[in-house]
């Protein structure tokens, strides 16, 4: 009797293609989540994505041998492995990124209305990032200075509450030890980070104020919507023309900001980047900055331009698509 008479290997080819639509579908809900802790971990979307993609050939290949009977819990199991294998990437990221040109910004994400363009709303999941309102521009800077082992546990248990068994298993270290990674590392977050009890009404007015000032060349609004402690830092990876380090102060920072429009008349647009409120620079129509605004007393405490094209080749096409 071949296998086909009693049924077995019909009942055992359904239950298998039965599983992986579950586990697929579990993935596709998760998707957006899965994302955002990847790039949470490692600022780079494209990145993130690789890594997500991974983490389900990884289940696929988990559930085709196992039944799925070893992966009791699919969420848990797809959030740890995303954890796991970024963890991966960030540890040789770091070689890389000490290298880059000038200062590293993270790719950014792009959210809500561009005037009348929407952007990061279309049906690739890809361009639906569930992104925690605390992974800002500036904040993501910060945590570029931790360690890999002190960043996925910060982001791990404080941005996406993880319990520190479940960082551990991303991890690979005790739920004690995870627990000292994630104290030293908001001890640093602290000292560091911006703050994000500002009101967003406020934080829009200040965005729109800025963009007038820039735009019209006025130094004196400049400076008086510029924390004396301002810090613009700039991201053109060696391939367009960037700072090479921060610039400090409001005077300078002022002055940098006039100085642009020497290069050519240019467009400020609003934009919801990584968040909060920011700005898109076009020059002839064409995409040439993403800014994003750190605001707090009423005041701008950071500038962050990516200015690099490949962070930008993301946002371009979405615009482009849909012009």
């Amino acid at each position: 009797m071949n296998d086909h008479d009693d049924g077995t290997a019909v009942l055992d080819t359904e239950f298998q293609a039965t599983s992986e639509a579950t586990f697929q579908a579990t993935f596709e809900a998760m998707r957006p989540r899965l994302l955002g802790v990847a790039y949470g971990l490692l600022g780079s979307l494209d990145e993130a994505e690789d890594v997500v993609q991974d983490a389900w050939l990884r289940l696929r290949s988990a559930t085709a041998a196992g039944g799925g009977e070893e992966i009791r819990d699919v969420t848990g199991w797809l959030v740890v492995t995303v954890s796991r294998l970024a963890l991966d990437v960030l540890r040789s990221a770091r070689h890389r990124r000490e290298e880059y040109v000038g200062p590293w910004l993270p790719e950014p994400v792009l959210s809500g209305p561009v005037l009348s363009k929407p952007v990061f709303t279309g049906p690739d999941p890809a361009e639906r990032v569930t992104l925690d309102e605390s992974l800002s521009m500036a904040m993501l800077v910060v945590l570029e200075s931790l360690s890999p082992a002190e960043r996925t546990a910060f982001v791990l248990h404080d941005v996406f509450g993880l319990t520190f068994a479940e960082v551990g298993e991303a991890v690979g270290r005790s739920p004690a030890a995870c627990r000292q990674l994630a104290a030293r590392a908001r001890a640093h977050v602290a000292s560091r980070a911006p703050r994000f009890d500002v009101d967003p009404a406020e934080h829009r007015r200040v965005v729109h104020a800025f963009a007038r000032a820039c735009l019209g060349g006025d130094m004196d609004a400049l400076v008086a919507l510029l924390d004396p402690d301002v810090v613009l830092r700039s991201d053109g990876g060696g391939r367009v023309r960037a700072g090479r380090r921060p610039v400090s102060g409001a005077a300078k920072v002022a002055r940098l900001l006039s100085g642009i429009q020497r290069f050519g008349r240019y467009e400020l647009v609003s934009a919801v980047v990584n968040g909060w409120p920011g700005l898109l620079r076009y020059r002839d129509g064409r995409l040439v900055a993403v800014i994003g605004l750190t605001v707090a007393d009423g005041r701008v405490t950071a500038v962050d331009m990516v200015l690099n094209p490949e962070k930008l080749a993301r946002v371009t096409r979405a615009d482009e698509t849909r012009r």
